[in-house]
């Protein structure tokens, strides 16, 4: 058997991973069948963990801080100390590193990546290591029709969603089938009904999206369409149809509801539909309605023991009712934390950064734009995006916490001697990366529609990271054209021409807005329009770089440059062709 057919889930000491070997998960904890989960090196040269369903994700690339621009070795190890590395510079140690223990590096069933290690005394494997410490972030690990929830100390949980029972008793990767199949022919519109899910989103699956929607609108949209199964609707008043139930989180960070599409007759059926899929209860209404019950018992009760027992029974509520808020702090606390970044109090920033006496950046975005940018933001992992840590909300500020980027933006670093031929090449090669994975890997796909220097970030190493998500467009899976934006996005002299002339608004606008980058990286001079700024390209080469460049390689870039500005949408390549295109010149060089 060839080494690139092996299917193996685990890897001992001293095995190499490499170009042709790969780790993939069993099917589940009982069935050792090949799953869709797998390990292995991209074609950048990555390691990388994948979803393979019917649309296969990256869901997890773990190198951050690369020098390098390509990796063509594509080979990982671990050893018996607990350390592992990886030919793409990423390396992480075991919880117990520096012991002489048996190891084993599994890719689980559930798609998330262990190192585990032997423990004499107990007989038994235990994990030292893990990619996700949050496994509901792991695409279809509930299955269709299903979602996931977490819980600090309990860990993962599905659950069916209503209507829906589960298709196998020993899989939940399987997912849940409906209870009652929904006719468009024969069942009409007024026998449909909706139940409400809070705090649940299904991601990647939105069939359509419709802004400036009224509620009544966007459930009509889905009643009528027959492959609707269920709308998310939003403060922002954004009604997103859902054809296909996959990728199920529940949270209580996620924004937004979702309806469910059900016959009435199911929903009338079950006693309180909503019941189990609530996560927390109006801290009002429980309230009120346990005082009503104990009231009620303590005036039979003070009828017969008198004012002594009376005071006591009041202590005590008074401890229960304590104890429930303090109960409800830390849940919320531990919710905040299991979704990855943390939310400040303004004081506490204030305080960090003493006063925001250095400001690098601003925008003017209401409440809904701003948790939308955070939402993205959790979603995403590349290291060539920024990582968020954390953000606040309160009263009238609304701030985002940024991983600490030491040479600030690109626009800042322009006008300096300081970006060398070689930066520039990993800057702009980094660049394309980042915007690729936005398009085409990450599970939701995504829009960046402002790209230019001052949303390009560098790290101590001139890693180049995009960040500013502020006007991120998602965009649905399969459908490559969305005419939903309900209003011109970006900024002047890197916008597409597509924005102006009405097309149907597809990846192509971030690709024009990255090729006006690089002709201003390459000139040193800012957009001034695109047939001018063409027609300087190919005359100067910004002087900062003192002629100390490859003229094959800035040929090269600048014939790269020159596809992505084309008017013709269709005459751009995409950013995976782009990275493809600059990696092979590289390599060739």
């Amino acid at each position: 058997m060839k080494n690139n057919q092996v299917k193996k889930n685990t890897l001992l000491p001293e095995q190499l991973l490499t170009r042709k070997t790969k780790l993939v998960s069993s099917r589940s904890q009982a069935n050792y069948s090949p799953g869709l989960y797998e390990l292995s090196f991209n074609n950048s040269g990555f390691l990388r963990l994948l979803y393979n369903s019917s649309d296969s994700s990256s869901y997890w690339v773990p190198s951050r801080s690369s020098g390098h621009l390509y990796n063509n070795s594509k080979i990982a190890v671990l050893n018996a100390i607990g350390n592992f590395s990886s030919s793409d510079n990423f390396t992480f140690m075991s919880a117990d590193y520096g012991a002489v223990l048996h190891r084993r590096l599994t890719l689980d069933y559930d798609g998330n990546l262990r190192l585990y290690s032997w423990e004499e005394e107990g007989q038994t494997w235990v994990v030292s290591w893990q990619a996700f410490q949050i496994p509901c972030w792991i695409p279809g690990g509930c299955g269709a029709n299903s979602f996931c929830s977490y819980v600090i100390g309990s860990g993962r949980k599905c659950s069916c969603s209503p209507g829906y029972k589960m298709k196998n008793r020993s899989n939940w990767a399987d997912g849940c089938e409906p209870e009652v199949y929904i006719s468009c022919t024969e069942m009409p519109k007024s026998e449909l009904g909706f139940v409400l899910l809070s705090h649940v989103d299904f991601f990647g699956y939105d069939f359509t999206i419709f802004p400036n929607y009224t509620f009544d609108q966007c459930s009509n949209q889905c009643l009528t369409a027959c492959d609707c199964k269920a709308f998310q609707y939003r403060g922002d008043s954004k009604c997103y149809l859902k054809t296909r139930l996959l990728n199920g989180i529940r949270s209580p960070n996620l924004w937004g509801d979702i309806y469910l599409k059900l016959p009435k007759s199911k929903i009338l059926s079950d006693a309180n539909p909503l019941e189990e899929f609530s996560l927390i209860c109006s801290s009002d209404r429980t309230l009120q309605s346990g005082k009503k019950g104990t009231m009620k018992f303590m005036f039979w009760f003070a009828s017969g023991v008198g004012g002594l027992e009376i005071f006591s029974i009041i202590v005590v509520w008074c401890l229960i009712i304590k104890t429930q808020k303090s109960l409800r702090v830390y849940k919320q606390a531990n919710d905040r934390a299991a979704i990855g970044f943390r939310k400040f109090t303004y004081t506490e920033l204030k305080k960090a950064t003493k006063s925001f006496t250095e400001e690098i950046g601003r925008a003017n975005q209401g409440e809904d734009e701003f948790l939308a940018e955070v939402s993205i933001i959790g979603r995403i992992n590349h290291m060539n995006l920024i990582e968020m840590w954390g953000y606040c909300v309160e009263g009238k500020h609304r701030i985002l916490v940024y991983e600490y980027m030491e040479h600030g933006s690109l626009a800042k670093n322009l006008s300096s001697k300081a970006l060398d031929w070689e930066k520039r090449f990993k800057i702009v090669v980094g660049t394309a990366k980042g915007l690729a994975y936005l398009h085409e890997d990450c599970l939701d796909w995504i829009l960046h529609c402002d790209v230019k220097p001052q949303n390009i970030l560098l790290d101590s190493n001139y890693q180049p990271k995009v960040a500013d998500f502020g006007l991120s467009k998602l965009q649905n899976r399969g459908v490559f054209m969305n005419s939903s934006f309900s209003k011109i996005r970006g900024t002047r002299g890197y916008m597409a021409p597509d924005w102006v002339v009405n097309l149907p608004i597809t990846s192509k606008v971030d690709v024009y807005s990255y090729g006006i980058v690089v002709l201003e990286m390459v000139t040193g001079v800012g957009p001034l329009g695109h047939k001018r700024l063409v027609t300087w390209v190919r005359e100067i080469i910004d002087p900062l770089l003192e002629g100390k460049y490859d003229v094959g390689m800035m040929e090269t870039l600048v014939e790269i440059a020159l596809q992505c500005v084309e008017e013709d949408k269709d005459e751009r390549p995409t950013m995976s062709r782009v990275v493809e295109m600059l990696l092979g010149r590289e390599k060739d060089s």
